[in-house]
């Protein structure tokens, strides 16, 4: 079985081994109410910061869960290759869907940005919501699949506005299905990347011009037309096991 964790936002450390600390409420819900553990059970904490504690739980009442942090591991899962996915914005689903499965790829960052064919994202509130969400949406895939650093959900932008913005000494790669060149063959790239994947409709003529102007090179994935969740986590896959660790 494998041992369930838990992101907790506190400012735990290696000197805190051997003390015993109380999950927050909605971890403590899961642990006890959803994931049904007992005292004795082992348990993994990490607070995203890289890092984790191997941890057992020592008190089970009706709401509240305390463990106790038996060992300190530092224990690095991130990737060789920093690639940030920028994103447009999708329909909701899809864009949980996009979000959770580049954070299993080793995105070191997703940066979700307005473009001309894209979902509208909310303003005031409801915006902040919704960003609030896929960063929660980030918290649930780190801990499923062993990343013990929270990859950052970067604040919505225009996509004129990122790409006036970006670093130009930044690799980058813009997917287009009409680009001259494949992915495969692009130069090898190292330390870091930003990887543009349009919206469902793809970007627009003049967002692909403004792409080219701030340095991300046209590239297609193959002879196939793939919808936008299946291109971002191809890509992803892609750059990792040409220039990453999936080697």
């Amino acid at each position: 079985m494998v041992t369930p964790r838990f992101c907790v936002p506190a400012p735990l450390s290696a000197a805190d081994v051997g003390r015993e600390f109380e999950l927050p409420d909605a971890q403590a819900h899961h642990a006890l109410r959803v994931l049904r553990l007992a005292v004795g059970d082992a348990l993994t904490v990490f607070t995203g910061d890289g890092g984790e504690f191997a941890a057992t739980l020592v008190h089970a009442g009706k709401r509240a869960a305390t463990v106790q942090l038996d060992t300190y591991l530092t224990v690095e899962r991130e990737p060789t290759l920093a690639v940030t996915l920028v994103q447009g914005i999708c329909a909701s689903d899809t864009m949980d869907a996009i979000i959770r499965h580049a954070v299993e790829l080793g995105a070191a960052g997703i940066a979700p940005v307005v473009t001309a064919r894209g979902a509208r994202f909310p303003s005031g509130p409801h915006g902040t919501k919704r960003l609030a969400h896929w960063r929660q949406v980030v918290v649930a895939a780190c801990e499923q699949c062993g990343r013990n650093r929270l990859p950052p959900v970067h604040d919505v932008v225009a996509f004129a506005d990122w790409c006036r913005m970006r670093e130009s000494s930044r690799a980058g790669i813009a997917l287009d299905p009409g680009a001259d060149r494949a992915l495969a063959v692009l130069p090898a790239v190292g330390g870091a990347l930003d990887l543009l994947v349009g919206p469902e409709g793809g970007f627009a003529p003049d967002e692909a011009a403004r792409a080219r102007a701030a340095g991300c090179t046209p590239a297609r994935l193959g002879p196939r037309i793939l919808r936008v969740e299946t291109a971002s986590l191809a890509a992803l896959a892609a750059v990792h096991a040409l220039w990453g660790d999936l080697r």
